[in-house]
């Protein structure tokens, strides 16, 4: 005790020596001790009034109180009563502050304070009271946490605070988003139907997920029975027995009302009166009259009234119960007006989602069939100009991908690692393809058969080199930091940067390969070597050279066609293996020979393949399967695909 009076004579004559006190009489000091007690007790179902009156007080000092406090650092000095905010000075000293001026007191022993501890409910309280004065904070960054804090858990209470906040908002952008959940709170805590009505008519056709959490509330449904028809409730719909609801269904919903005992089940009814057998009776009903179901329940309500049985529903009363009363739906909200705005802006929310959900479907499909344009573009100079059926096209993809892996082991720069790759798997695939030109493909020209096992046969041996040389775990090809992400056109619609950028890509070779065919050399010896290779050869052009450099053309798009499909995809020796079937079929499909057909088989089997994807999302194979036998009725139909072409090509 003697220690205590010379630490607090010691704590007066530093006071006094620096010349700072703590004014007991300020209006903020004032106000605690008012509230001292509740304060004190720190009981999260009376401690409303005391936070309530510091936030609504208007003093300058009511923010630093409710954050000191909501941080546990608020502290009463246990010989004058007073609050004081503290930091720790030692193990057992504080640092005590004046929440009046803010400015420090001293330092004192520990133990001549209390310190206040809210629980956690109390703080969540005292957090949503310095929404008030968030909202007006001059730092951008804290009236947008406040903002976020009240999208989470914004009540009641905040809707005057933000309400008031608004007009004097400088920041546009701020503003509208305090603009917006003004109006999702008003929709759920605002006291005037007109308000809440104006409030959700703004919603409409709106695509925000907060929209729709905030309206569904409004039009969920309670299943209901009555004797009759309430006129005081906001009825959704009455429901009728045997198309709306099963009779067991309307039963339990008696029994749960408390307005129908329980059902009466076989196995209870035969327990109950078989423990009730008074010799060859029971509830005076013979035993061996006890097969027909009505003395059963003749027998059983005598139990029921001599206490010997629970009371329960026999069949023919539960369907008289069932008959005696109503079955309806109740929304959750009384007023049927907000209700009606409610359902006609959630059924304009549903046809705008439905239209995004179908533009987004369309944007993947149109990823996708770029993606399967990349990989059988390549496939549309080896087969469809020249006729070659090149099962090892797949694999010069996988040899691109892995060629864009090996540049980034020595490029660690991604950029600069995929800008070098794109050009370095060009001239290795194109190398490749010539090589097989060369050795094998040139001598089965005109035997579709014998090409097709050859170049089986050379991709199973492209597959195992990979596995030698790079093992079967799949190897990373990582993309640049700026195709990260995704382009975020709404809440619905959405498509990752790599997906655009494959889509850029696609229409480059688009344009690369028009210019090749129509304004080069190349392009006019191979379309004349297409259309008639003997005719070509008696004009002076060489039909060897050209099949050979056409065929590595082919093999080297399909090179940075791997680059850019390893960016998303898994780098395998397999890679090549997902591919070669689309590829094929999209090159059947468009039109042997022929780009845009390629492009039209393409976007076709990108579209099919999703909307078979979105009818059946849990089953990938049975899509797959499905597009397949698609496309042989199609084939079956057009079997020279979308858009034909005459010569070689076409088999003439």
């Amino acid at each position: 005790m003697i220690f205590r009076l010379l630490a607090a004579l010691a704590l007066t004559l530093m006071m006094g020596t620096s010349g700072t006190a703590q004014d007991a009489d300020a209006p903020i000091q004032q106000l605690l001790q008012e509230h001292g007690e509740i304060i004190r007790k720190s009981s999260r179902r009376t401690i409303q009034p005391a936070i309530d009156a510091i936030r609504d007080s208007g003093l300058a000092q009511a923010p630093l109180v409710l954050e000191e406090w909501g941080n546990r650092d608020m502290w009463v000095d246990e010989a004058t009563g007073l609050f004081v905010y503290a930091r720790k000075a030692g193990s057992k000293t504080l640092k005590i502050f004046d929440f009046a001026t803010g400015e420090e007191i001293g330092e004192a022993p520990s133990d001549g304070y209390d310190q206040l501890k809210p629980n956690s409910g109390i703080r969540g309280l005292i957090g949503s009271a310095l929404v008030k004065f968030q909202l007006s904070d001059p730092d951008p960054q804290a009236r947008l946490a406040a903002l976020t804090a009240l999208e989470r858990n914004g009540n009641e209470s905040h809707l005057p605070v933000l309400r008031d906040s608004i007009a004097d908002e400088p920041d546009a952008t701020i503003k509208a988003r305090k603009q917006r959940i003004e109006r999702l709170l008003t929709i759920a805590y605002g006291n005037d139907a007109a308000e809440r009505i104006s409030a959700i008519e703004a919603f409409s056709g709106d695509l925000g997920v907060d929209a729709r959490a905030a309206l569904n509330p409004l039009v969920a449904t309670t299943r209901r029975a009555a004797p009759t028809l309430p006129e005081d409730q906001n009825i959704a719909r009455t429901l009728r027995v045997g198309r709306d609801l099963t009779e067991e269904e309307a039963y339990d919903l008696l029994v749960s009302s408390d307005l129908a005992p329980a059902r009466l089940t076989n196995d209870a009814q035969r327990q109950a009166l078989q423990a009730n057998i008074d010799g060859d009776t029971v509830g005076g009903v013979p035993v061996a009259s006890l097969f027909e179901p009505a003395l059963r329940d003749k027998a059983y309500a005598a139990l029921v009234e001599a206490g010997l049985a629970e009371p329960a529903a026999t069949e023919a009363q539960v369907q008289e119960a069932i008959a005696a009363h109503t079955f309806y739906e109740t929304y959750s909200e009384p007023d049927a007006e907000v209700t009606a705005a409610a359902e006609d802006a959630l059924i304009a929310i549903e046809l705008k989602v439905g239209l995004n959900q179908a533009f987004d479907l369309s944007l993947d499909a149109l990823s996708l069939a770029s993606i399967y344009f990349l990989a059988a573009i390549g496939l549309a100079i080896t087969f469809g100009v020249m006729g070659v059926i090149n099962m090892a096209h797949g694999e010069f993809i996988m040899m691109g991908a892995y060629t864009g892996y090996v540049i980034q082991q020595v490029i660690p720069n991604y950029t600069v690692s995929i800008l070098v790759a794109i050009p370095v798997a060009f001239a290795v695939t194109f190398a490749a393809g010539v090589a097989m030109e060369r050795l094998v493909i040139r001598w089965l020209y005109s035997r579709p058969l014998e090409t097709l096992l050859a170049t089986f046969g050379i991709s199973i041996a492209l597959q195992q080199i990979a596995k030698n040389v790079f093992g079967t775990q799949a190897r990373p090809l990582t993309s640049p930091a700026w195709l990260d992400g995704q382009w975020q056109i709404n809440d619905i619609v959405a498509i990752s940067n790599i997906r655009i950028a494959i889509f850029v890509l696609a229409l480059i070779f688009l344009g690369f390969f028009l210019f090749l065919m129509k304004k080069t050399r190349l392009g006019l010896e191979t379309r004349a070597v297409t259309q008639n290779p003997r005719m070509a050869a008696s004009m002076g052009i060489n039909p060897d050279r050209v099949n050979m450099l056409t065929f590595g053309l082919g093999s080297g798009i399909a090179g940075i066609a791997g680059v850019a499909i390893g960016l998303y995809a898994k780098v395998t020796s397999e890679l090549g293996a997902d591919y070669i079937v689309q590829s094929f079929m999209t090159v059947v499909v468009g039109g042997v020979g022929n780009i845009w057909g390629t492009l039209l088989g393409a976007t076709m089997i990108g579209f099919l393949q999703k909307g078979i994807e979105w009818l059946n999302p849990s089953n990938t194979l049975a899509a797959q399967t499905y597009m397949i036998v698609f496309i042989i009725i199609f084939i079956q139909f057009r079997p020279r695909g979308i858009i034909a072409l005459k010569g070689r090509a076409a088999g003439d």
